[in-house]
């Protein structure tokens, strides 16, 4: 099965959208199947990329979108790297970066 998607980070670290985390994530959030190409655009030129203090794996990578109609105009995209890869394990909009 094809990925998703494959793109570089800011980094230059390779991270990829598996299908089945592609599935899962827009059963949980299917307004986000519309926003690949944001998805997309998050990981190579995010706003800001934070650290989670529960995993130092994981990665929280924001973009914002002032043309998002809602008052949620970053998109989160949260990546946990495995063995020098990244993937996207979720992704969703938020109001501002934490």
């Amino acid at each position: 099965m094809e990925n998703i998607f494959q793109v570089k980070d800011k980094t230059g670290r390779k991270i990829i959208m598996l299908p089945t985390l592609w599935s899962h994530i827009t059963k949980r959030h299917p307004h986000m199947a519309n926003f690949l190409e944001e998805i997309k655009e998050a990981i190579k030129n995010p706003n800001k990329i934070t650290d989670t203090s529960s995993d130092i794996n994981v990665r929280y990578y924001y973009k914002y979108y002032k043309h998002k109609e809602s008052q949620n105009k970053y998109i989160l995209v949260i990546v946990k790297y495995l063995n020098g890869e990244g993937f996207v394990i979720s992704k969703y909009f938020v109001n501002n970066i934490k």
